[in-house]
């Protein structure tokens, strides 16, 4: 959420900064219910001190002998009434304002960073580093990776689309090993780097989407319960950054880093025929997702080693990536700065998204309310929070099984993953 205050007073650099994500955005309905709802804010605060200063006046008056029914005293009653039906107007007037101006602001976006590439679409991302080329596969007959998981008989769609429907996936044997060697593997690597481990829940409530910015915008991309308010995460991010919704923390608590594993659950709304095969775009998928919450002057250099920490298990499982810092006109609608790690697929001969890695500022404690307190100074600050995918597991599987291929069809064990699954082949 941004700063209302920020809004009123500079629309038009706000706006300006806001139109960097290549969208046109206007925030004039805004600063007129704004200044509506502090004239009438205003009006009440005065008609108030009006009303407690002829309570004072009627209660001195008596005191000094006037009658209770006297025409200065009944006089001052009445105009205390007129005062008390203003009020019972204008109190629903300025709570409605409010509401329109909360649902105004929760629809707008982060302001991207100063730092942030400003362009258009993804053609503008800046590709900051590659490693691992020398990783890269000689081998020209590459299966893509559904194909090889099937004749494995590792992974199965078919009998999952049955369960369910399609975009679900059903792992067996060496597959399902798999997956939970990449899941162990991950969080042992991330609780060593400093992280915390959570299991925290997978349904959430309305107010939790919203505090990480997923409500109102983005409502048709989740699975919510019929009789609940509760929702299928998205990812993790949600549930391990609103475990300090409505709080203030101590500095001495900052920085706060999680690591946490979860199913993560996504409608996929708007990608009708990408990616229809494999394990790339999911309605169900695991994920590793790393979280922190620090201190606003640390929270760029917080950033960097979150990026850092997600290429470790990369490079751990020798796969090849490049790093790419997104434009203004492709980050996503809460972040202020992202990072996207994209690992080399070898059948489509092209990189592909693994994680993304964002610096959201104070745009989510705004929302979710989530601050810190220094001692010996007064008030408080909103933190910044930063989040990115430790890896997703569903594509790091289908980079191992292309990128470890080998030529009579079967698939090379990553060296460190080899104590997880106790053998160093796959087939």
């Amino acid at each position: 959420m941004l700063d209302l205050k920020q809004i009123r007073e500079n629309p038009q650099t706000v706006q300006e900064l806001l139109n960097r994500r290549n969208a046109a955005y206007d925030l004039t309905a805004i600063v007129e219910l704004d200044q509506q709802q502090r004239e009438i804010e205003l009006k009440r605060t005065q008609l108030q001190a009006r009303s407690n200063e002829i309570g004072k006046l009627v209660g001195q008056k008596i005191k000094s002998g006037s009658q209770p029914n006297s025409t200065e005293i009944l006089s001052l009653k009445e105009e205390g009434n007129n005062i008390k039906s203003q009020l019972a107007d204008l109190e629903p007037q300025e709570k409605e304002i409010k509401t329109q101006i909360d649902t105004l602001v929760l629809q707008l976006p982060n302001i991207p960073s100063d730092t942030t590439p400003i362009g258009k679409d993804e053609t503008d991302n800046v590709e900051v580093r590659r490693w691992g080329d020398e990783y890269i596969p000689t081998n020209p007959n590459i299966l893509p990776h559904w194909t090889l998981g099937e004749k494995l008989g590792i992974i199965d769609f078919e009998r999952a689309v049955k369960v369910a429907q399609s975009r679900f996936v059903n792992l067996v044997g060496l597959g399902a090993a798999l997956e939970r060697a990449l899941i162990n593997f991950m969080l042992d690597q991330q609780t060593v780097a400093g992280y915390t481990e959570v299991l925290p829940p997978i349904l959430v409530n309305s107010n939790s989407l919203q505090g990480t910015g997923q409500l109102p915008k983005f409502a048709e991309e989740s699975f919510k319960c019929a009789d609940d308010d509760l929702w299928l995460i998205p990812t993790a991010e949600v549930p391990v950054t609103n475990l300090y919704r409505d709080e203030i923390l101590e500095l001495e608590q900052l920085p706060i880093k999680h690591c946490a594993y979860t199913p993560c659950f996504r409608r996929e709304a708007g990608s009708y025929g990408r990616d229809t095969k494999g394990l790339i775009r999911l309605h169900q998928f695991n994920k590793v997702e790393l979280v922190k919450i620090v201190h606003p002057d640390t929270s760029e250099a917080e950033h960097q080693s979150l990026v850092q920490n997600a290429e470790a298990i990369l490079q751990a499982l020798k796969l090849p990536y490049r790093v790419i810092e997104l434009c203004t006109g492709d980050i996503g609608f809460g972040a202020a700065k992202c990072y996207d790690l994209e690992v080399w697929l070898p059948s489509s001969k092209q990189y592909r998204e693994i994680s993304s890695c964002s610096n959201f500022k104070d745009f989510q404690a705004r929302r979710a309310g989530i601050r810190f307190k220094e001692k010996g100074k007064k008030g408080t600050q909103f933190v910044h929070t930063l989040n990115g995918s430790g890896l997703a597991i569903g594509r790091t599987m289908s980079a191992i099984l292309e990128n470890y291929q080998q030529s009579d069809g079967t698939v090379k064990v990553p060296e460190v993953l080899q104590p997880y699954l106790k053998r160093d082949v796959i087939g």
